[in-house]
């Protein structure tokens, strides 16, 4: 009987076959969530993208970010670094039954706002131009009225999480979580991954070039994930089929040109 993980592997090669096929290639590109300081998954993560030669952007915690982090990444290739929000902290009710945001309904704006600015600011300085000013909402969150003051304050840039494309400029989503949060924290697994990269490259069939977002947390990763990043890689970084542009580039792209046309 074929396995999880050749079922995983033969699906995700056959849909880049399609693309290639066709002349076109699924444009990828990779968040990772939560860092402020070197770990050895940090290191796991970075060696991963430099072998693949893919860029990692990393969502930095401002206000606990360290040093030794812009340190660690000052001869990275292939890192860059994402403002994930201030300080990663819920204000919102859990008593109420109110998802975690840092970025909710229950902030000032205008408070908000001033911390959120000197978050970039502290960025801008640890990390110089490996620095995107683009905001990762904490817990992909983000109430519409703090979304439409961000670029207010220069952080022009925004990525959550969703299962459908944004049409707003300079908004580059991730689409795949590879981790299951509910109970034992661990890798989803190689059947869920198969279904929800299915899921969004036959979208992609169909629709324009919006970039398939991968979504990691490396604090919090098994053995199983590493195993998925390097079986993964190990194909849709390499294939004819598949892109991974820069991500300073995607941000920097103006969404809501005409869509790509299908061709079979």
């Amino acid at each position: 009987m074929t396995s999880d993980l050749q079922r995983f592997r033969d699906d995700l090669t056959r849909h880049l076959d399609w693309f290639a096929e066709r002349g076109r290639k699924v444009r990828f590109w990779w968040r990772d969530d939560d860092a402020i300081e070197p770990t050895p998954a940090l290191d796991r993560m970075l060696e991963l993208a430099n072998r693949h030669q893919v860029d990692i952007a990393l969502a930095v915690i401002p206000k606990t970010a360290t040093q030794t982090l812009a340190e660690r990444l000052a001869d990275e290739p292939h890192a860059l670094v994402l403002q994930h929000g201030w300080q990663h902290r819920n204000f919102q009710r859990k008593d109420l039954g109110e998802k975690a945001a840092e970025l909710g309904t229950r902030r000032d704006p205008a408070d908000l706002m001033v911390q959120l600015s000197d978050g970039k600011a502290r960025l801008t300085d640890l990390f110089g131009d490996r620095f995107i000013a683009a905001m990762v909402p904490p817990w992909n969150r983000i109430a519409p009225e703090i979304s439409r003051r961000l670029p207010d304050i220069g952080l022009t840039g925004l990525s959550s999480f969703t299962w459908f494309n944004f049409p707003r400029a300079h908004q580059v989503q991730s689409h795949v979580d590879i981790i299951k949060w509910k109970k034992d924290v661990r890798f989803i697994g190689w059947e869920s991954a198969r279904l929800r990269f299915d899921l969004q490259m036959t979208r992609r069939r169909n629709t324009d070039g919006e970039p398939l977002g991968l979504l990691t947390h490396h604090l919090v990763h098994d053995d199983g994930c590493f195993e998925f990043l390097g079986e993964f890689l190990a194909i849709a970084a390499h294939h004819e089929g598949a892109d991974w542009p820069g991500v300073k580039g995607l941000f920097a792209e103006h969404a809501g040109g005409p869509p790509e046309k299908a061709t079979g």
